[in-house]
């Protein structure tokens, strides 16, 4: 019986990588792109190209930034499945390398529990380039999932954790159903349950057998 479901952000409840919507503000959406890609499929250390991205994004106006994050394109099937999940009595966490803009806005939309992400530095209503947060490092989220089966008394193999890239295989390493969602083939290695296409209540037919 799943009792806490935690889903990643950017390319999982929300179709595509928020920090890529801020580049393309600025010009330089393909520079950013890459290092994303990159960091997604395991090549790049997070933290590291977490700090890069975040640095060329420096003076960009906060005004455009929260625009972005009150119009991101959500996945198909994201309100859905987290309303069939509560309907169950499961508490639904977002995870996110991604900004606290983006997944607290978001929340009042998805209607998740509760969100954990990274914080913009912004001074004189421009970002600083600076990023600070619970979700820095390639171990970020499996430390908070223990954490938070530590506070709600839920095992392993009562986690439900939907990911799609490299800095979600620390949290998959503590869930029983693991779920590869549109996912890099590196994080497809660690997971029992892959959907390849852009509908997240497969989750619910996959994992609770229904249709």
């Amino acid at each position: 019986m799943i009792k806490l479901a935690v889903f990643d952000f950017d390319s999982t409840l929300m179709d595509g990588e928020t920090i890529d919507f801020f580049a393309e503000a600025l010009g330089i959406g393909d520079q950013v792109r890459a290092i994303t890609e990159q960091a997604m499929q395991g090549e790049l250390d997070f933290f590291e190209s977490l700090q890069q991205r975040v640095g060329l994004l420096k003076g960009l106006d906060y005004g455009v930034v929260e625009k972005i994050c009150h119009t991101l394109p959500y996945m198909n099937g994201a309100r859905e499945t987290i309303a069939q999940l509560k309907k169950r009595d499961i508490k639904v966490v977002c995870f996110s390398g991604g900004f606290r803009t983006a997944t607290s806005y978001a929340q009042t939309i998805l209607g998740y529990d509760a969100d954990f992400s990274n914080i913009l530095h912004v001074k004189e209503g421009k970002l600083t380039g600076l990023v600070g947060g619970d979700m820095m490092f390639d171990t970020s989220k499996g430390d908070m999932l223990r954490r938070l089966q530590g506070l709600f008394g839920v095992s392993e193999e009562e986690t439900l954790v939907v990911g799609d890239g490299a800095n979600d295989r620390s949290m998959f390493a503590h869930a029983g159903t693991r779920v590869a969602f549109c996912a890099k083939e590196i994080l497809k290695k660690e997971a029992n349950i892959v959907i390849e296409t852009k509908d997240l209540t497969q989750i619910i037919t996959k994992v609770f057998n229904e249709c």
